[in-house]
């Protein structure tokens, strides 16, 4: 059996964790993995003897590949906002480490069926209309069109490129250019709001205390769309609702803002459609990162979520004129191609 590999940063996360003092007794050899994601941050479980803390998440995040300093920011902002965030109990921004109140290991992925849904979603949607209702300008960066726009490139350059081995001829990258842009000029002309940018089922947290959910992953918030954060819960890429049901919960969520005072468009078929528009930029993006994660980074769990994506990608664009060169652009692409790791 070949020997485990070194690894010298989980070392000095030890050390540092070791060195944190009585107040927290933290023995170094019960660091375990707590769960990962699709970044180059790792979080690890650790035993203190804080009888407050009785354990504490780890989170590593290389400085040479992340920045804490947001995580911190956005946990302090959506804290302030009566949201229940990781709370930040030491950290060392110069190693990238930082000790985080421990939320427990109970995803909503993991709790989420057709009893207790409806509930956990009112629970996430006050949770929501919170986050948006404690908007400030200046605390966060502009979810703006560059941005927007390099997401949407993910889709022709992993997806399409990659993924797929298709090249575009001219009109199709023509067809596909009209297509983003349509969406872009919806997407920036939506009010704007704080936006988590992965409101959903694995970032959720049940808790034992019953005030849910605890929300994790934050730390790439920015003020952008207000429907942005809505479609990820409901059109989530790792677990599916018929769209009456969706339909259902989002009505709920539009009325709880209305009456929150937040800019929602008080016509509801707009904003159902600004819903769908959002909804269509995030899952190209999300078939482009999924892709990515596969064939740059080595992650193949994510291939089986990909028909989902797909699935909301071709509803949405099927429904408006102004999309449905999209439609043809991929029947086009799946006519053609034999995508790596994934059979249509």
């Amino acid at each position: 059996m070949a020997a485990l590999l070194h690894d010298p940063r989980l070392d000095q996360l030890k050390s540092w964790v070791s060195g944190l003092g009585p107040d927290w007794s933290i023995d170094p050899d019960s660091c375990t993995p707590a769960s990962s994601d699709a970044s180059f941050r790792r979080y690890f479980r650790v035993s203190t003897g804080n009888a407050a803390h009785p354990t504490a998440i780890v989170m590593d995040a290389p400085p040479s590949h992340e920045d804490c300093r947001p995580f911190v920011h956005v946990a302090a902002l959506f804290g302030a906002a009566g949201v229940t965030v990781p709370t930040v109990l030491e950290q060392d921004l110069d190693q990238g480490f930082l000790l985080l109140a421990d939320l427990g290991s109970q995803t909503y992925l993991s709790r989420l069926d057709d009893s207790s849904a409806s509930g956990m979603y009112a629970d996430a949607a006050v949770a929501l209309v919170r986050i948006q209702a404690a908007t400030r300008a200046g605390e966060l960066p502009a979810y703006d069109r560059a941005l927007l726009q390099r997401e949407l490139d993910l889709f022709p350059q992993w997806y399409i490129a990659k993924h797929l081995g298709a090249t575009l001829t001219d009109a199709q990258q023509a067809d596909l250019r009209e297509v983003m842009d349509t969406l872009l000029a919806n997407n920036l002309a939506q009010p704007q709001v704080y936006v988590h940018r992965d409101y959903h089922s694995r970032n959720l947290m049940v808790l034992p205390s019953g005030t849910n959910p605890g929300v994790l992953d934050f730390q790439d918030a920015v003020i952008g769309p207000i429907t942005y954060d809505a479609v990820s819960l409901w059109r989530d890429a790792y677990i599916e609702w018929d769209e009456e049901q969706q339909l259902d919960w989002l009505i709920r969520y539009w009325e709880r803002a209305r009456k929150a005072g937040l800019p929602v468009n008080a016509d509801f078929g707009e904003f159902y459609r600004d819903y769908e528009w959002m909804g269509l930029q995030r899952h190209l993006k999300v078939l482009g990162i999924f892709a990515r994660l596969y064939h740059r980074d080595g992650k193949d769990g994510y291939l089986a979520n990909l028909p989902l994506v797909l699935k909301y990608t071709r509803q949405v664009a099927g429904r408006y004129t102004e999309l449905r060169k999209l439609i043809r652009l991929l029947d086009a692409l799946e006519g053609a191609a034999s995508p790596a790791g994934y059979t249509f």
